[in-house]
């Protein structure tokens, strides 16, 4: 059986800030194994998005894409995002939107609801570890995550992604 839920965390670990993804992601499958959601919640990590990606969005409730942002506001921003045709499908690596449609585009119906987590970041120089700066925003990152995950409602991530815009909190 499929987990309803996938958080796909997307970064080169031996990038600095760019392993935030990984991380992540890492750290939801061990909460939700711990808290007893491991059938509801799998995980994925990966450099980049790739069209071969759209059969792991099969039979999902609701996808969230992790990555690593130097442009975002800090500590992260939560945001859904719709399949949209762009150019990154032609290159080596596609945006979220971009798989989203080509998920329609394979299967001929309406891809999963999709929302970004972009963490910020600072340094992504080959070879540093993750900044002091990034470290903090993941740790928030990681509590937002939580919340998403006890729940499949793409309506209650909205709920939770329109709090946060409002009142910049994340509960626990």
């Amino acid at each position: 059986m499929t987990a309803p839920i996938l958080v796909f965390g997307i970064g080169n670990e031996s990038r600095g800030d760019d392993a935030l993804g990984p991380l992540l992601v890492r750290d939801i499958q061990s909460w939700s194994e711990t808290a007893g959601l491991a059938g509801q919640v799998e995980v994925l990590e990966d450099y980049q998005l790739q069209v071969e990606h759209v059969t792991d969005l099969l039979e999902r409730s609701a996808v969230l894409f992790v990555d690593a942002d130097v442009s975002c506001a800090e500590p992260f921003e939560l945001s859904e995002v719709s399949a949209e045709r762009n150019g990154s499908y032609t290159s080596h690596a596609m945006n979220p939107a971009a798989l989203l449609h080509a998920y329609r585009l394979v299967y001929g119906v309406e891809s999963p609801p999709g929302f970004t987590l972009r963490i910020r970041g600072h340094d992504f120089a080959l070879g540093q570890p993750l900044s002091e700066r990034a470290t903090a925003n993941l740790q928030g990152a990681i509590r937002l995550a939580a919340e998403l995950c006890r729940t499949e409602s793409p309506h209650e991530w909205r709920c939770i992604g329109r709090k946060l815009a409002v009142t910049g909190i994340v509960t626990e």
